[in-house]
C-alpha cells in the first residue's frame, strides 16, 4: 500500500461515491469523511457520523459518553485494491478526534461478515436481531417514517463492531464503560457488494490544502 495515502475530504466529495457505489443509495449524516488516494487519484471513501438512534449513543458506553459516539456509516472503494478497505479504515480512525467511540455494522443480508473491521482490531459485540420498522419511502431512513404502523419494512440482522479512539488511558476508560459483551469474531463466506455505478475521479492536486476545496 506504499502508493496509497488517506486524506480528510469534504462530505460533498464523498457524495457521488455513496450515491453511486454504496448499496444503500442514501446519504447518511456525515461528521468526518476521508478519501483513499493512489497518488492524486481518489479511489475510495469512508464516512463517520452521529448515529441515527440516540439509544445507540447511550447504549454503547452509557449516557456519560453519548456525545462522543460516531458510526462508520459508509465505505466505498474502487475494485482491484487488495487490502484497500482495511487500510482506509485503519488510517482514518487515527484521524478522528480523541476520545471517540466508533460503532459500525456488517449487514448479514448483504453477505457481510465484517472482516474489514476485524482486520482493524474492532471489538465484535454481537449481532442485532431481525425486525421490522415503519416504512419511510424514497430510500429514507426509518426515522423518517410515514407514520403508518401497518406499512412496515424488514430490517436485517447486522454484526455490530466497536472501536475506541484515544490515548491508552482513554481507551481503558471506554473499555470499562462498554455495555456490550465482547464476543469472538464471526466467520463465514463474505460477499463484496458493489452497486456498479461509475464515479468520476477527482484528483488531489494539493493534499495539504484539500480541506479548503469545494466541488
Amino acid at each position: 500500500m506504499n502508493q496509497y495515502s488517506v486524506q480528510p475530504i469534504k462530505p460533498v466529495e464523498a457524495t457521488p461515491w455513496i450515491l453511486e457505489k454504496h448499496y444503500a443509495k442514501r446519504m447518511p449524516t456525515i461528521s468526518h469523511a476521508f478519501g483513499l488516494y493512489r497518488g492524486v487519484e481518489l479511489c475510495g471513501v469512508v464516512t463517520y457520523g452521529v448515529p441515527a438512534s440516540p439509544f445507540l449513543c447511550i447504549g454503547v458506553c452509557g449516557p456519560e459518553h453519548k456525545d462522543i459516539v460516531l458510526e462508520l456509516n459508509r465505505l466505498c472503494l474502487m475494485d482491484g485494491i487488495p487490502n484497500g478497505a482495511s487500510f482506509l479504515v485503519a488510517r482514518s480512525l487515527k484521524m478522528l478526534p480523541c476520545p471517540t467511540v466508533v460503532v459500525s455494522y456488517a449487514d448479514t443480508a448483504m453477505g457481510h461478515v465484517g472482516y474489514i473491521y476485524q482486520a482493524a482490531n474492532f471489538l465484535f459485540t454481537g449481532t442485532t436481531k431481525e425486525r421490522t420498522d415503519m416504512a419511510a419511502g424514497d430510500g429514507k431512513h426509518s426515522r423518517h417514517h410515514k407514520g403508518d404502523p401497518e406499512d412496515r419494512v424488514s430490517r436485517s440482522a447486522k454484526h455490530r463492531y466497536v472501536y475506541f479512539v484515544g490515548t491508552k488511558t482513554q481507551k481503558q476508560a471506554l473499555s470499562a464503560a462498554l455495555r456490550y459483551q465482547v464476543e469472538p469474531y464471526p466467520k463465514g463466506e463474505s460477499k463484496r457488494y458493489d452497486a456498479g455505478g461509475h464515479v468520476p475521479t477527482q484528483p488531489l492536486l494539493f493534499p495539504a490544502l484539500n480541506e479548503e476545496w469545494t466541488v
